[in-house]
């Protein structure tokens, strides 16, 4: 489902390996999820998006967003005809939200609550 621009979860300890040189000293990935190239990047610390440009994805640019940056955040569940569930993460001093599409395939309820239990604190 990448190929449609819809993010997919994949395994958080493959992610905490490959990312290893991102993350900070005891900094644990709780949750990761890929969309054809980019990934998001869930931490115990902060968000992570990280961005391939370009066609052959070498320059990559990396978004680091700490839980209390986070001023709101919605999600929209996938319905009968809607094959896709919706993100939206509002950051503090900036007017428009950041947007990720998930797979039915995602429990967007479990994102939701990794955001809750972070965000919440």
């Amino acid at each position: 489902m990448g190929l449609f621009g819809n993010a997919h979860s994949i395994d958080h300890a493959s992610a905490q390996r490959d990312y290893a040189r991102l993350l900070g000293q005891g900094e644990q990935v709780h949750a990761a999820y890929l969309l054809i190239r980019d990934t998001i990047l869930f931490t115990d610390r902060r968000l992570v998006l990280v961005d391939k440009q370009g066609l052959t994805g070498k320059k990559v640019e990396y978004h680091s967003i700490p839980y209390r940056s986070i001023t709101h955040f919605s999600v929209e569940t996938a319905g009968h005809f809607d094959l896709d569930a919706e993100l939206k993460i509002w950051i503090s001093g900036s007017p428009a939200p950041i947007e990720k599409t998930f797979t039915k395939g995602v429990d967007i309820y479990e994102v939701q609550a990794i955001l809750t239990q972070f965000v919440a604190r």
